[in-house]
Protein backbone atom coordinates (compact mmCIF):
# COMPACT_ATOMS: atom_id res chain seq x y z
CA UNK A 1 0.00 0.00 0.00
CA UNK A 2 2.83 2.40 0.90
CA UNK A 3 4.63 1.78 -2.41
CA UNK A 4 1.38 2.07 -4.37
CA UNK A 5 0.40 5.39 -2.78
CA UNK A 6 3.87 6.81 -3.28
CA UNK A 7 3.24 6.48 -7.04
CA UNK A 8 -0.53 6.70 -7.61
CA UNK A 9 -2.31 9.99 -6.74
CA UNK A 10 -4.67 9.64 -3.81
CA UNK A 11 -7.58 10.96 -5.91
CA UNK A 12 -7.40 7.76 -7.98
CA UNK A 13 -8.25 5.90 -4.77
CA UNK A 14 -11.20 8.24 -4.26
CA UNK A 15 -12.57 7.25 -7.69
CA UNK A 16 -12.18 3.53 -6.94
CA UNK A 17 -14.10 4.00 -3.69
CA UNK A 18 -17.20 5.12 -5.60
CA UNK A 19 -17.61 1.55 -6.87
CA UNK A 20 -16.22 -0.31 -3.85
CA UNK A 21 -18.37 1.28 -1.14
CA UNK A 22 -21.71 -0.31 -2.20
CA UNK A 23 -20.17 -3.80 -1.98
CA UNK A 24 -18.62 -2.98 1.37
CA UNK A 25 -22.01 -1.85 2.70
CA UNK A 26 -23.62 -5.01 1.35
CA UNK A 27 -21.19 -7.42 3.02
CA UNK A 28 -20.56 -5.45 6.21
CA UNK A 29 -24.23 -5.19 7.03
CA UNK A 30 -23.89 -4.68 10.77
CA UNK A 31 -21.85 -1.49 10.39
CA UNK A 32 -24.05 -0.26 7.57
CA UNK A 33 -27.23 -0.70 9.65
CA UNK A 34 -25.70 1.07 12.65
CA UNK A 35 -24.92 4.15 10.56
CA UNK A 36 -28.29 4.03 8.77
CA UNK A 37 -30.10 3.97 12.14
CA UNK A 38 -27.87 6.80 13.34
CA UNK A 39 -29.17 9.01 10.52
CA UNK A 40 -32.76 7.81 10.92
CA UNK A 41 -33.05 8.04 14.72
CA UNK A 42 -30.46 10.57 15.85
CA UNK A 43 -30.81 13.04 12.97
CA UNK A 44 -34.37 11.99 12.07
CA UNK A 45 -33.75 12.02 8.34
CA UNK A 46 -36.25 10.30 6.02
CA UNK A 47 -35.40 6.83 4.73
CA UNK A 48 -33.93 7.75 1.32
CA UNK A 49 -31.89 10.62 2.71
CA UNK A 50 -30.57 8.31 5.45
CA UNK A 51 -29.54 5.75 2.83
CA UNK A 52 -27.70 8.39 0.78
CA UNK A 53 -26.03 9.79 3.92
CA UNK A 54 -24.95 6.26 4.90
CA UNK A 55 -23.25 5.87 1.52
CA UNK A 56 -21.56 9.27 1.96
CA UNK A 57 -20.41 8.28 5.45
CA UNK A 58 -18.74 5.10 4.17
CA UNK A 59 -17.25 6.94 1.20
CA UNK A 60 -15.73 9.65 3.42
CA UNK A 61 -14.38 7.00 5.78
CA UNK A 62 -12.62 5.35 2.85
CA UNK A 63 -11.24 8.70 1.69
CA UNK A 64 -9.76 9.37 5.10
CA UNK A 65 -8.14 5.94 5.18
CA UNK A 66 -6.49 6.76 1.82
CA UNK A 67 -5.43 10.15 3.22
CA UNK A 68 -3.70 8.48 6.16
CA UNK A 69 -1.84 5.98 3.98
CA UNK A 70 -0.88 8.73 1.53
CA UNK A 71 0.72 10.65 4.39
CA UNK A 72 2.60 7.52 5.52
CA UNK A 73 3.90 7.17 1.96
CA UNK A 74 5.08 10.79 1.98
CA UNK A 75 2.86 11.70 -0.97
CA UNK A 76 0.10 13.93 0.31
CA UNK A 77 0.25 17.40 1.84
CA UNK A 78 -3.01 18.78 3.19
CA UNK A 79 -4.06 22.36 3.77
CA UNK A 80 -5.15 23.13 7.32
CA UNK A 81 -7.83 25.47 8.61
CA UNK A 82 -7.48 25.82 12.39
CA UNK A 83 -9.66 28.66 13.72
CA UNK A 84 -8.94 27.82 17.40
CA UNK A 85 -5.19 27.33 17.01
CA UNK A 86 -4.40 29.86 19.78
CA UNK A 87 -5.95 27.51 22.35
CA UNK A 88 -3.79 24.61 21.19
CA UNK A 89 -0.62 26.75 21.15
CA UNK A 90 -1.43 27.96 24.65
CA UNK A 91 -1.31 24.35 25.88
CA UNK A 92 1.86 23.66 23.89
CA UNK A 93 3.68 26.59 25.52
CA UNK A 94 2.42 25.87 29.06
CA UNK A 95 4.70 24.00 31.47
CA UNK A 96 1.69 21.97 32.62
CA UNK A 97 0.55 18.91 30.69
CA UNK A 98 -2.96 18.43 29.35
CA UNK A 99 -5.41 15.77 28.19
CA UNK A 100 -6.67 15.89 24.60
CA UNK A 101 -10.13 14.35 24.40
CA UNK A 102 -10.89 12.93 20.98
CA UNK A 103 -13.59 10.85 19.34
CA UNK A 104 -14.22 8.64 16.30
CA UNK A 105 -15.29 11.63 14.25
CA UNK A 106 -13.37 12.87 11.25
CA UNK A 107 -9.72 11.84 10.93
CA UNK A 108 -8.17 12.29 14.40
CA UNK A 109 -4.86 10.60 13.58
CA UNK A 110 -4.01 13.34 11.09
CA UNK A 111 -3.74 15.68 14.07
CA UNK A 112 -0.18 14.42 14.47
CA UNK A 113 0.69 15.51 10.92
CA UNK A 114 -1.30 18.73 10.71
CA UNK A 115 -0.35 20.24 14.08
CA UNK A 116 3.39 20.01 13.55
CA UNK A 117 5.34 21.32 16.55
CA UNK A 118 8.50 20.27 18.38
CA UNK A 119 7.84 22.01 21.71
CA UNK A 120 5.71 19.47 23.56
CA UNK A 121 5.29 15.77 22.83
CA UNK A 122 1.81 14.41 22.19
CA UNK A 123 1.29 10.88 23.53
CA UNK A 124 -1.56 9.26 21.63
CA UNK A 125 -3.31 6.11 22.82
CA UNK A 126 -4.11 3.65 20.03
CA UNK A 127 -5.84 0.29 19.96
CA UNK A 128 -3.75 -1.36 17.24
CA UNK A 129 -5.04 -4.04 14.90
CA UNK A 130 -3.05 -2.97 11.83
CA UNK A 131 -0.36 -5.00 10.10
CA UNK A 132 3.19 -4.68 11.46
CA UNK A 133 4.39 -2.74 8.42
CA UNK A 134 1.59 -0.19 8.79
CA UNK A 135 2.37 0.19 12.49
CA UNK A 136 6.05 0.79 11.76
CA UNK A 137 5.19 3.49 9.22
CA UNK A 138 2.79 5.15 11.66
CA UNK A 139 5.31 5.14 14.49
CA UNK A 140 8.13 6.50 12.33
CA UNK A 141 6.13 9.25 10.61
CA UNK A 142 4.44 10.45 13.79
CA UNK A 143 7.64 10.33 15.81
CA UNK A 144 9.13 12.85 13.37
CA UNK A 145 6.27 15.19 14.34
CA UNK A 146 6.89 14.80 18.09
CA UNK A 147 4.01 12.33 18.53
CA UNK A 148 4.48 9.07 20.45
CA UNK A 149 1.93 6.30 19.89
CA UNK A 150 1.03 4.28 22.98
CA UNK A 151 -0.64 0.96 22.13
CA UNK A 152 -3.12 -0.29 24.71
CA UNK A 153 -1.62 -3.46 26.19
CA UNK A 154 -3.14 -6.34 28.14
CA UNK A 155 -0.59 -5.96 30.94
CA UNK A 156 -1.77 -2.32 31.42
CA UNK A 157 1.79 -1.00 30.96
CA UNK A 158 0.36 1.85 28.88
CA UNK A 159 -1.03 3.35 32.11
CA UNK A 160 2.48 3.88 33.47
CA UNK A 161 3.57 5.59 30.23
CA UNK A 162 0.56 7.92 30.35
CA UNK A 163 1.17 8.78 34.01
CA UNK A 164 4.82 9.53 33.27
CA UNK A 165 3.87 11.74 30.30
CA UNK A 166 1.47 13.88 32.34
CA UNK A 167 3.98 14.11 35.18
CA UNK A 168 6.53 15.42 32.67
CA UNK A 169 4.13 18.10 31.41
CA UNK A 170 3.36 16.41 28.10
CA UNK A 171 0.06 16.03 26.24
CA UNK A 172 -1.94 12.81 26.30
CA UNK A 173 -4.54 12.17 23.60
CA UNK A 174 -7.31 9.65 24.26
CA UNK A 175 -10.56 8.69 22.48
CA UNK A 176 -13.41 9.56 24.82
CA UNK A 177 -16.39 8.03 23.02
CA UNK A 178 -15.69 4.30 23.51
CA UNK A 179 -15.42 2.39 26.77
CA UNK A 180 -13.28 -0.50 25.40
CA UNK A 181 -14.37 -3.02 28.00
CA UNK A 182 -14.35 -0.63 30.97
CA UNK A 183 -17.48 -0.59 33.11
CA UNK A 184 -16.74 2.95 34.29
CA UNK A 185 -18.95 5.17 32.19
CA UNK A 186 -21.39 8.05 32.60
CA UNK A 187 -24.73 8.15 30.80
CA UNK A 188 -25.19 11.35 28.79
CA UNK A 189 -27.94 12.89 26.71
CA UNK A 190 -26.51 12.82 23.22
CA UNK A 191 -28.15 13.48 19.84
CA UNK A 192 -31.76 12.63 20.69
CA UNK A 193 -30.81 9.61 22.77
CA UNK A 194 -28.72 8.38 25.68
CA UNK A 195 -25.22 6.97 25.43
CA UNK A 196 -22.45 5.91 27.80
CA UNK A 197 -19.12 7.78 27.77
CA UNK A 198 -15.96 6.47 29.48
CA UNK A 199 -14.50 8.29 32.49
CA UNK A 200 -10.79 7.42 32.03
CA UNK A 201 -9.46 10.60 30.42
CA UNK A 202 -11.29 12.84 32.86
CA UNK A 203 -10.17 10.87 35.91
CA UNK A 204 -6.58 11.38 34.71
CA UNK A 205 -7.15 15.11 34.26
CA UNK A 206 -8.34 15.46 37.86
CA UNK A 207 -5.63 13.21 39.27
CA UNK A 208 -2.86 15.25 37.65
CA UNK A 209 -4.70 18.58 37.88
CA UNK A 210 -4.36 19.30 34.17
CA UNK A 211 -6.83 20.91 31.74
CA UNK A 212 -8.79 19.05 29.07
CA UNK A 213 -9.20 20.19 25.48
CA UNK A 214 -11.46 18.49 22.94
CA UNK A 215 -9.84 18.24 19.50
CA UNK A 216 -11.46 17.16 16.22
CA UNK A 217 -9.98 16.92 12.71
CA UNK A 218 -12.68 17.18 10.03
CA UNK A 219 -12.38 16.83 6.26
CA UNK A 220 -13.85 19.80 4.40
CA UNK A 221 -12.54 19.13 0.87
CA UNK A 222 -10.30 16.72 -1.01
CA UNK A 223 -7.15 18.48 0.17
CA UNK A 224 -8.24 20.49 3.20
CA UNK A 225 -8.94 19.64 6.83
CA UNK A 226 -10.35 21.83 9.59
CA UNK A 227 -9.20 21.41 13.19
CA UNK A 228 -11.56 22.38 16.00
CA UNK A 229 -10.12 22.84 19.51
CA UNK A 230 -12.49 23.47 22.45
CA UNK A 231 -11.69 23.79 26.14
CA UNK A 232 -13.66 21.37 28.34
CA UNK A 233 -14.69 23.24 31.52
CA UNK A 234 -13.84 21.79 34.94
CA UNK A 235 -15.89 22.52 38.06
CA UNK A 236 -13.87 24.22 40.77
CA UNK A 237 -16.17 22.94 43.51
CA UNK A 238 -17.98 19.72 44.33
CA UNK A 239 -16.88 16.13 44.80
CA UNK A 240 -14.56 14.37 42.35
CA UNK A 241 -17.49 12.36 41.03
CA UNK A 242 -19.46 15.55 40.37
CA UNK A 243 -16.47 17.11 38.62
CA UNK A 244 -15.93 14.04 36.45
CA UNK A 245 -19.61 13.80 35.55
CA UNK A 246 -19.71 17.47 34.62
CA UNK A 247 -16.62 17.20 32.42
CA UNK A 248 -17.98 14.16 30.59
CA UNK A 249 -21.33 15.79 29.95
CA UNK A 250 -19.59 18.95 28.76
CA UNK A 251 -17.49 16.87 26.37
CA UNK A 252 -20.62 15.06 25.13
CA UNK A 253 -22.26 18.45 24.44
CA UNK A 254 -19.17 19.65 22.55
CA UNK A 255 -19.07 16.43 20.54
CA UNK A 256 -22.78 16.74 19.77
CA UNK A 257 -22.19 20.19 18.29
CA UNK A 258 -19.39 18.87 16.08
CA UNK A 259 -21.46 15.88 14.91
CA UNK A 260 -24.40 18.14 14.06
CA UNK A 261 -22.04 20.27 11.99
CA UNK A 262 -20.41 17.24 10.28
CA UNK A 263 -23.02 14.45 10.52
CA UNK A 264 -21.46 12.35 7.74
CA UNK A 265 -18.15 12.06 9.60
CA UNK A 266 -19.41 9.98 12.55
CA UNK A 267 -17.49 6.68 12.40
CA UNK A 268 -18.77 4.48 15.22
CA UNK A 269 -19.95 1.46 13.23
CA UNK A 270 -21.86 -0.25 16.03
CA UNK A 271 -25.02 0.44 18.10
CA UNK A 272 -23.77 3.47 20.07
CA UNK A 273 -27.01 4.62 21.67
CA UNK A 274 -28.80 2.78 24.45
CA UNK A 275 -32.13 1.23 23.57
Amino acid sequence: MKVLLSIVPVRVGYVILVFVVPFYMLFRRKGYLSIYRYFRKQHRYPAMKSLFKTYRNHYLFGQMMFDRFAVYAGQKKFEVDNPENDLFLERVDASQGCVIAGAHVGNPELCGYLLCQQTKRINSMIYGGEAKEVQRNRFRTLNENNVRLIPVSEDMSHIFIINEALTNGEMVSMPCDRAFGSAKTVECDFLNGKADFPVGAFVLALRFNVPVIALFVLKVSASRYRIHVVRVPILQEGSKREQINQMIRSFAAILEGIVKQYPEQWFNFYPFWKS
